[in-house]
């Protein structure tokens, strides 16, 4: 898919001062303080394209750096929007984060984390600052209690409708080795989210539950719509929950931060619906705003209500059954004849005695007990590191406690840590390799559709990187394009 950031934003930016300068309503002092927030976006913007830049030219390390903070120049930036006078936030703040937040697959090498498994609607615009709960210490009273599960588990509380029995059918059939993947994923973080839900008296299953539908256990998932981490926070729900932005990194993408908010965000919804799970599990993924006015317009407020679900997206008709029987398949597996791989869930943690990347350790840890190697846990389980960024001696590494012992083994010297060096530089003259293409115009050809079908980033950067002059960026047949960035 194609992400025109730098387009996208200034159109943005300009239908927004539009609006605002012609409003009487908005003095030329506060106009002053706008233009100047707006430009802050847009220096934001530059940025994060010129981190991009020195990605694709190998500075790998700085240009991670550089986009980390301009991605919370940002969130600063939509802070200081939404508590000043006529700045429009919801307009577009939350498209600039999500421009800037999804990075380049072919730039990043993160194609597997991204998360489309099913077509996605755009969710609901988030309320900003407009709650009831007091957002000054989110970390405070995050439990349940008992109220509202008693000790019982889901299997005792959940519809047994068509809808649950339905998304049955798919996790048993086509989507198995999602639920299978998402299962050996959790267990290795267990440790860290588990005691959030633990503590609040929330069963486990759904937590489970929502993980496998929203992220599979991919930590640094990131939906098409913005979402992001393994529980897949919009920006500004977030940012209500605790969920900021610390040294350039992304709460969101924390497995244990992220449980923790979660837990406060059901709580909330909980309180308001009085209990209801699946009208709880509705407001996660279709909005609180959306779900709390059709079930106080509603006869019955039951999310199984056709009054409700019909009116609500086809996203959230299908999420709120798939995460209840993504629950109860964990709970009572032998019911359904699943049999969930054996995970060792004790954590482990080495401390580097040479420089090395995330990536180069998955392949010189070996296999050994897992399915699929170690490099989806080490992810998972050291989000704050970029996985092809060398990690200096010294550096303390999370993974599984069993293959602990294969650093020392494999990793420090040895064949299988040449293999993974030579592979690691060969990946980065491939990136290189990649970087540029030519494309020869043919008749009919635009330069924004050629941009859409090569997965450009947008359609300024390939203008100045081949001189074509806007707005109207003409372009021949026959004449030589090159594609910088683009994925195909």
């Amino acid at each position: 898919m194609t992400r025109t950031f730098a387009l996208n934003v200034r159109s943005l930016l300009f239908a927004g001062c539009a609006l605002l300068l012609m409003s009487s309503s908005v003095s030329a002092l506060d106009r002053d303080g706008l233009d100047a927030l707006y430009q802050a976006v847009e220096d934001a913007v530059s940025r994060y394209q010129g981190g991009l830049e020195e990605i694709r030219n190998g500075e790998l390390g700085s240009g991670h750096a550089r986009i980390r903070d301009a991605v919370a120049d940002l969130g600063m930036a939509g802070d200081a929007c939404a508590q000043k006078p006529g700045c429009e936030t919801q307009r577009f703040m939350a498209a600039y984060h999500e421009l800037l937040t999804l990075r380049s697959a072919m730039l990043m090498g993160t194609d597997e984390d991204l998360v489309d498994v099913e077509p996605e609607e755009v969710r609901e615009p988030e309320p900003i600052f407009e709650y009831d709960e007091d957002p000054a210490d989110p970390r405070v009273d995050v439990g349940l209690g008992s109220d509202w599960f008693d000790g019982t588990g889901l299997s005792e509380t959940i519809e047994y409708n068509s809808l649950v029995r339905g998304a049955l059918n798919d996790w048993l059939t086509w989507k198995r080795p999602t639920l299978v993947d998402a299962y050996e994923n959790y267990m290795h973080m267990r440790h860290l989210m588990w005691p959030y839900y633990e503590e609040a008296g929330i069963p486990e299953g759904l937590l489970f539950g929502i993980l496998a539908k929203e992220s599979g256990g991919r930590v640094h998932s990131v939906s098409r719509a913005g979402a992001a981490g393994p529980l897949q926070f919009m920006f500004y729900t977030g940012l209500r929950f605790g969920l900021t932005t610390e040294d350039g990194f992304d709460q969101r993408f924390d497995p244990a931060e992220s449980a923790r908010a979660s837990v406060g965000y059901l709580r909330a919804r909980f309180a308001e619906h009085d209990g209801d799970l699946a009208l709880a599990l509705a407001a996660y993924n279709g909005g609180e705003t959306r779900v709390l006015r059709l079930a106080r317009e509603a006869s019955v407020a039951s999310f199984w209500n056709p009054e409700i679900f019909r009116r609500l997206p086809r996203e959230t008709q299908e999420y709120v059954p798939y995460v209840l029987a993504a629950a109860l398949l964990f709970e009572r597996p032998e019911d359904y004849g699943v049999e969930f791989p054996a995970v060792n869930t004790a954590p482990g943690q080495i401390d580097l005695q040479a420089p090395i990347t995330l990536s180069e350790l998955g392949v010189c840890l070996g296999q050994g007990d897992s399915r699929s190697g170690w490099f989806r846990a080490l992810r998972n389980l050291n989000p704050r590191h970029e996985h092809d960024v060398p990690l200096p001696a010294g550096s303390t590494v999370w993974l599984p406690a069993p293959v602990a012992s294969a650093y020392a083994e494999n990793c420090v010297d040895g064949p299988l840590l040449e293999l993974a060096e030579a592979l690691h530089d060969a990946r980065e003259q491939r990136r290189i390799l990649l970087a540029v293409r030519t494309y020869t115009v043919r008749s009919g050809d635009t330069l924004s559709s050629i941009v859409a079908a090569k997965g450009c980033p947008s359609v300024r950067i390939i203008a100045e990187a081949n001189g074509i002059a806007g707005p109207r960026y003409l372009i021949r047949p026959g004449q030589q394009l090159k594609l910088t960035g683009c994925r195909i």
